[in-house]
């Protein structure tokens, strides 16, 4: 059997990807990689608290090593912070040097992440890539994934869109230019519950703030909303 650590965004491909690591047997997912921006406190790009962060670990029963990066990082400081985190995931779970993506079917990334992984001496892989992207949105849906919109990118997709559930009556309203799991960077997503956690998550929607004039964030709290 083979150890498989999975780069971890709090959001429904990553959540989904360990879903379907879990239903094989020739591999055991040891931890979570998660990359977070210093000063904000929260995970880089979802913006996902990291309170929220390890609430979702601790449902999913795997333990989670943090990548930190100053804002406006460059690829230098990311890659750096990238490999520390694998030798601390290596000397948690001793042996293991296979790491896991979410990504869908964005060549070019999976080839930087390829060849980023071979410098380190880690094997990528990506379970769920070349997936129909509308299929594998209702897949999830329907496989019990809950989760919501926590980001959008404007300059792609309507700002409304950020805190909706990622539904099908959301998949019914996104217009034909977006893809249906946002793989173009259209939104990115928190997931509070689904077949992977023992839970779900007690999470209360903020509000939404524009970032850098483009990015629409939604803000998810731990904790059930006041009565």
């Amino acid at each position: 059997m083979t150890d498989i650590l999975l780069s971890w965004s709090g959001g429904k491909d990553a959540a989904w990807t360990l879903h379907t690591l879990r239903q094989r047997d020739d591999v055991r997912v040891v931890g979570l990689l998660t990359t977070l921006t210093e000063g904000f406190d929260r995970i880089s790009m979802q913006g996902i608290r990291r309170d929220v962060l390890h609430a979702q670990a601790r449902a999913a029963g795997l333990p989670v090593v943090e990548a930190w990066i100053p804002q406006r990082a460059d690829n230098a400081s990311y890659e750096a912070s990238f490999a520390d985190a694998l030798v601390r995931a290596a000397s948690r779970s001793p042996g293991v040097s296979t790491i896991a993506f979410g990504d869908l079917f964005l060549a070019d990334i999976r080839t930087w992440r390829e060849a980023l992984c071979a410098r380190l001496g880690w094997t990528p892989v990506f379970p769920l890539f070349g997936s129909d992207t509308r299929a594998l949105a209702h897949t999830m849906i329907e496989g019990g994934l809950r989760t919501a919109l926590c980001c959008v990118d404007t300059q792609q997709l309507d700002a409304a869109f950020s805190g909706r559930d990622f539904d099908t009556a959301l998949l019914d309203d996104l217009p034909g230019t977006c893809d249906p799991c946002g793989e173009n960077g259209e939104f990115h997503t928190l997931v509070h519950a689904g077949p992977m956690f023992d839970g779900p998550l007690p999470v209360t929607r903020g509000g939404t703030v524009l970032r850098d004039g483009r990015f629409a964030y939604t803000d998810f709290v731990l904790g059930a909303p006041a009565t």
